[in-house]
C-alpha cells in the first residue's frame, strides 16, 4: 500500500481493549470524531468485522454529506480500517486506526489515504469546502485522537505495569 496522505498518532493511558471498543462503536463516534455526525450499521453484518457496512453522515460547518463505509480490517485491540464512499457511490478514502500496546496504555495512529482522482478532488473540494484535504485531515485527525484519548481515559485505566 502507498504511504498515507495524512497520519497522526497519540499516546492513550487506557488499554488497547478500551480504545478498540470506542473505535468500533460506529453508532457512537460523534462525541469524539471531528467530521462524524452519525452512523448506523446497514446490511446483515452489524458488528465490526470485514465486510460489515455502515452509513455515515459527515459535516463541515453548514455542509453535510452522506458516506457508505465498508470495514476492511477488524483485528480486535490492534487495527480497525474501512473504505469510504461518498454518497455510497464513489470511493474517496481509506481510514485506518492502529493500536500498539505500551507500558502505560497504548499508542494510537490514525491514517488516511485519499483515493479520489484529480477531477473528484476538485469537485470534492467545492462540495465539502475543503480545498487541501491532506492538511485538513491531519488537523481533524489530531483533534479526533485528542478527543478519543479523553474518552478512553475517562472509561478505562491502563494495564498494570507490574511492580
Amino acid at each position: 500500500m502507498s504511504p498515507p496522505s495524512a497520519s497522526v498518532s497519540i499516546h492513550v493511558s487506557a488499554s488497547p481493549e478500551t480504545v478498540y471498543e470506542l473505535l468500533t462503536d460506529v453508532t457512537d463516534m460523534s462525541g469524539w470524531n471531528v467530521e462524524w455526525e452519525s452512523a448506523e450499521w446497514v446490511g446483515p453484518i452489524r458488528e465490526p468485522r470485514p465486510g460489515a457496512r455502515f452509513r455515515g453522515r459527515d459535516g463541515n460547518g453548514r455542509r453535510r454529506w452522506p458516506t457508505l463505509c465498508t470495514v476492511t480490517v477488524a483485528d480486535p485491540h490492534r487495527v480497525f480500517a474501512y473504505g469510504v464512499r461518498a454518497g455510497g457511490l464513489l470511493d474517496v478514502a481509506i481510514r485506518r486506526f492502529e493500536i500498539t500496546p505500551s507500558g502505560t496504555g497504548c499508542h494510537v495512529e490514525q491514517s488516511t489515504w485519499d483515493t479520489r482522482g484529480p477531477a473528484l478532488r476538485l469537485l470534492g473540494g467545492l462540495f465539502s469546502g475543503v480545498r487541501d484535504r491532506a492538511a485538513r485531515d491531519r488537523a481533524d485527525m489530531l483533534r479526533t485522537l485528542e478527543r478519543l484519548k479523553a474518552a478512553a481515559e475517562a472509561v478505562g485505566t491502563p494495564p498494570s505495569t507490574g511492580g
